[in-house]
C-alpha cells in the first residue's frame, strides 16, 4: 500500500465509518473513527439560537483532542485509516454558522490546526442526495435508537457544500469515488476495486465511477 495515512469523507449517510472499517481490516491498519455524540446536535437540528456554534466547537474540540492523541502515540509507524479529515470542519462551520460565528470559530480552527498531521490520502465518497436519503432511512429503520438525522433540505446543502470543497480541494493526492452503485457495506469485489484503485493513485486527483 502506496499510503500510510489514509482519511475517508463525504457527507452523512454516504458510508465513510463502513469503509473505514473494512479498508483497515484488509490492510491490518488501524483504525480511527469520530466521535459522534454532541450533546449540542439535538438543539442544532431544532434550530435553537446559539445551539450551531455550540455544536460547531464541540466536535472541533473532540477532533482536535482525537487528533492530538493520535500523533502523541505515533500511530503512524504503522498504517492508518479514518473515517475523517479534520479539514472537513471547514465545510460544516461555513455552512452553519452566521458571520459573528464565523469570526470565534476561524481563529480557533487556525489555532488548533497547526497539530494536525495530514493524510498521505484522502477518498472522497459522493452520492447524490436522494441516495444519501434513503441510506440514512434504512439506517434509522435498522436502528433500536432514536439516531438524530438531518433533514433532507440540510442533507442537500450539505451535500453541496462537500461537492465545493472538495472541487477545490488540492492539499493532498484525492480519490473521488462515486458510490451509488457500490455496496461498501457487504461487497467484498467493491471493497477490491477500491484497494485497486488506491494501489493506482498518484498524485493529484483521480476519479472512480463504477460500472454496475
Amino acid at each position: 500500500m502506496p499510503f500510510q495515512y489514509i482519511a475517508i469523507e463525504g457527507p452523512i449517510g454516504v458510508g465513510k465509518t463502513s469503509l473505514a472499517e473494512r479498508l483497515a481490516t484488509r490492510l491490518d491498519a488501524v483504525t480511527i473513527l469520530e466521535e459522534t455524540e454532541n450533546p449540542f446536535l439535538a438543539d442544532f437540528y431544532a434550530g435553537r439560537a446559539g445551539s450551531a456554534l455550540q455544536a460547531q466547537l464541540f466536535y472541533l474540540l473532540n477532533r482536535h483532542r482525537q487528533q492530538l492523541s493520535i500523533r502523541q502515540g505515533d500511530l503512524f509507524t504503522q498504517s492508518t485509516v479514518s473515517d475523517y479529515l479534520f479539514d472537513k470542519d471547514k465545510i460544516f462551520a461555513y455552512l452553519n454558522l452566521d458571520d459573528n460565528e464565523l469570526f470565534i470559530y476561524q481563529r480557533l480552527y487556525d489555532l488548533l490546526a497547526r497539530d494536525v498531521s495530514a493524510p498521505d490520502l484522502v477518498i472522497y465518497l459522493q452520492a447524490p442526495t436522494d441516495v444519501l436519503t434513503r441510506r440514512l432511512r434504512d439506517r434509522a429503520a435498522r436502528s433500536e435508537g432514536d439516531a438524530l438525522e438531518p433533514s433532507e433540505e440540510y442533507l442537500r446543502e450539505l451535500n453541496e457544500a462537500y461537492q465545493h470543497f472538495f472541487f477545490h480541494y488540492s492539499s493532498t493526492p484525492l480519490l473521488v469515488v462515486e458510490t451509488s452503485q457500490l455496496d461498501l457495506v457487504g461487497s467484498d469485489e467493491a471493497l477490491d476495486d477500491v484497494v485497486r484503485q488506491i494501489n493506482s493513485m498518484g498524485r493529484g486527483t483521480q476519479y472512480y465511477v463504477p460500472r454496475r
